[in-house]
């Protein structure tokens, strides 16, 4: 097939400036370059849905491996769940890095969004998958989110409707956050259910701190 029946083909990229602070940058380990990266986004923001580092070709790419290392440290291989969910509009981008980081290494990884105002999932069925739900940055600062209270409070309690992921006959085995806001000495999160009132504990995953950011 010729390239004009074909896909058009990607120009060389310009090189960038060969400046110190750049060749800094790239000597560093990729945690360290994504931390560099949300600290500078961060700097005199009280908080953030951190569009800015999510949608960056670069931390994009870091935040997928990093996401899938930091789950692996904490015993959930990319082999323990089937998908994993944004929770707030802030984590899409970041479903997609898993799913593209996934792919880079050979392994299937569904993505979805949850839906509050109309209870459901956007994406390919759960049924009868193990979940994996995800945000940006999870804290006493995030977001509430119409039916569902999408933020950690001082006793590490998330009010989560979760009639949302049982009525798609799927299992949550984590909650992960690209930044945690909570301090914990057990990474464990009690997650509320507002309409039924029951509660139950997940473990809850953390790449960074948001102590370690400041």
């Amino acid at each position: 097939m010729s390239d004009a029946q074909g896909f058009r083909k990607t120009g060389k990229p310009v090189a960038k400036q060969n400046t110190d602070s750049a060749v800094d940058f790239a000597a560093m380990e990729p945690r360290e370059q994504l931390k560099t990266m949300l600290q500078a986004h961060m700097a005199d923001r009280p908080f953030s849905e951190l569009f800015d580092v999510t949608f960056d070709s670069h931390g994009a790419s870091l935040i997928g491996h990093m996401l899938l290392d930091t789950c692996e440290e904490q015993g959930y291989s990319v082999d323990d769940f089937d998908a994993v969910g944004a929770l707030t509009a802030a984590a899409v981008p970041m479903v997609c890095s898993m799913m593209q980081a996934a792919a880079s290494r050979g392994e299937d990884l569904n993505g979805f969004v949850m839906d509050f105002v109309y209870p459901a999932i956007k994406g390919p069925s759960i049924a009868g998958k193990r979940v994996l739900l995800l945000d940006a940055w999870l804290s006493q600062k995030s977001y509430v989110q119409t039916s569902s209270l999408v933020t950690l409070r001082n006793g590490n309690e998330l009010s989560l409707d979760f009639g949302i992921i049982e009525a798609q006959g799927a299992q949550v085995v984590a909650v992960a956050s690209l930044i945690g806001g909570v301090d914990m000495t057990d990474p464990t999160i009690r997650v509320v259910d507002p309409v039924k009132g029951t509660e139950s504990e997940l473990p809850f995953i953390e790449v960074f701190h948001e102590s370690e950011l400041h």
